[in-house]
């Protein structure tokens, strides 16, 4: 899977996956960006000692991906 793949699957399961019922909003795209930044840099932040170079690199990608959407 591809960075840009990735970073469109996180912000679709975000966005399919939070039960607004329980909520005073909907999700939308934005929010649903924020929510997957907030977890691949939890990735980033928890994992960094342990995963290999191009896993981080990978990851990186993938946040600037999400940016870009």
């Amino acid at each position: 899977m591809t960075a840009k793949e990735k970073a469109n699957r996180l912000c679709i399961d975000f966005l399919m996956n939070i039960d607004t019922d329980d909520c005073d909003f909907g999700m939308n795209k934005e929010m649903a960006k924020q929510c997957a930044l907030l977890a691949v840099n939890e990735i980033l932040e928890s994992f960094i000692i342990t995963i290999p170079k191009h896993q981080t690199e990978f990851w990186e990608q993938v946040k600037q991906e999400i940016i870009n959407l």
